[in-house]
């Protein structure tokens, strides 16, 4: 068994699926709403940089950022359509998974609409590359999504602790009743936190994109990949996301490697099952019991 090889494609996957991961936490934790919208987000921002890359420019970096600025304009879309008129509703939780998945729906019907059912690719972003070392090759979009992975996320934990909006998202991710008593606007915050976590998810969608082809429906499975790791990390936990990301991420990369990846998902939940049955909470609960002890 190639040890390298796993591991290299643990941390790659653990880096993709950790961001759609942490973007849903967000979200949960400051809204309280279980965005199953993401499928359409993903695939709204992977057509964005398909766009840009084919009447603009195939620089790769421009078509990663136009991909990062059409997730970011999917989640304000939904925000204004999904989450603003219901918020302030009774049982608004259940309210908003049944908007956000419908969302989610009538979404990628019309990107199969609007685009057809053939799928597109998008240029290499990282160029090709590869750095060779003693027992491992890395590739540029191994190394590449990594890289980005791990600095966008760096930009937007920073953005969180040092700006005046970022402070508000984190207030309401703490108390959400307590920050609305002082002021924070619900409203003008979701916003914020809609547009930074579609930004993430188009992320995760130009990086994916260098594996797989974009198409209206290819959004469904990061998706659900997404939300099991941020249910099995705990959700409203970042740290609990990341942990999750790395534990399915690994689980990914063996089960590919020793009995195929269509056994994948049947191993994933089979993980995901066992964990929550050991802890409900997740594995942030998890560190939690250990820290409170």
């Amino acid at each position: 068994m190639d040890i390298w090889f796993i591991v290299s494609n643990t941390i790659v996957l653990a880096c993709i699926y950790g961001t759609l991961a942490i973007g849903i936490s967000i979200t949960w934790s400051s809204l309280g709403l279980l965005n199953l919208s993401y499928g359409f987000i993903f695939a709204f921002a992977g057509y964005g940089a398909w766009m840009f890359a084919q009447y603009v420019s195939a620089w790769g970096p421009a078509v990663l950022a136009a991909g990062i600025l059409a997730g970011a304009l999917g989640g304000v879309i939904i925000c204004a359509v999904g989450f603003i008129p219901i918020h302030d509703k009774p049982n608004f939780t259940i309210r908003g998974l049944i908007a956000t998945l419908a969302i989610n729906l009538i979404g990628t019907q019309f990107l199969l609409w609007w685009f057809g059912p053939r799928s597109k690719s998008l240029p290499e972003i990282f160029g090709n590359w590869s750095v060779s070392l003693p027992g491992a090759v890395f590739t540029a979009d191994k190394v590449g999504n990594v890289v980005t992975s791990v600095l966008m996320l760096a930009v937007v934990l920073r953005w969180m602790q040092s700006s005046r909006r970022g402070l508000e998202i984190r207030a309401m991710m703490m108390n959400p009743h307590a920050a609305s008593i002082v002021g924070i606007g619900v409203r003008r915050t979701s916003f914020y936190v809609m547009g930074i976590t579609g930004g993430l998810a188009g992320l995760a969608a130009v990086l994916l994109s260098q594996t797989y082809y974009i198409s209206p429906f290819g959004g469904l499975m990061p998706m659900i990949k997404g939300v099991s790791i941020a249910l099995c990390g705990g959700l409203g936990s970042v740290r609990g996301a990341v942990i999750a990301a790395i534990v399915l991420g690994l689980n990914e990369a063996l089960t590919g490697m020793s009995i195929g990846g269509r056994y994948v998902l049947i191993t994933q939940f089979v993980v995901i099952i066992v964990i929550l049955l050991v802890r409900p909470r997740g594995i942030a609960g998890l560190l939690d019991k250990a820290r409170e002890a």
